[in-house]
């Protein structure tokens, strides 16, 4: 059963060991030792920890709890006409067990219940563009990189 998510900011040791989980298969290809893939790691979690708190300021970080045991992460900036899913992972052991189709669809119920959309980037290169579209998300623009997604 998902528990309540909550908020969790302050542990930053489980925020990098949830990013590093999705790094996983490309650190894999990179050959390189345990040292210099936490090195690299740390540096883009960083990076992508400080271009989250500037591209979305009043995001709500949150740890996803699933009896009782921490799973993943979700991100998510509440906009005046939208919810925007900025990030949203789960542990490799836990993945697969529709824990992100519950916490997605309880996104988007509070987004039916507030009158907002819901939006999304994802990679092109990413597995999750089929749970997306299984739920509903539309796409309404892409580019090389990303694709943006929508639910309305």
């Amino acid at each position: 059963m998902l528990d309540p998510v909550r908020e969790g900011h302050e542990d930053q040791a489980f925020q990098y060991e949830v990013y590093a989980s999705t790094r996983l298969e490309e650190m894999e290809m990179m050959g390189w030792n345990d040292a210099q893939q936490d090195a690299f790691l740390q540096m883009q979690f960083m990076m992508q920890q400080r271009s989250y708190a500037a591209r979305y300021p009043n995001e709500s970080y949150q740890i996803i709890l699933y009896g009782g045991v921490k799973v993943g992460h979700l991100l998510v900036a509440r906009e005046d006409t939208a919810i925007r899913l900025v990030d949203v992972a789960i542990l490799p052991h836990f993945r697969n067990n529709g824990i992100g189709t519950l916490v997605i669809n309880n996104l988007l119920q509070e987004a039916l219940a507030t009158g907002r959309s819901t939006m999304l980037h994802v990679m092109r290169s990413n597995r999750a563009i089929r749970l997306y579209e299984r739920l509903g998300f539309l796409k309404t623009a892409e580019n090389e990189i990303y694709i943006e997604m929508t639910f309305q």
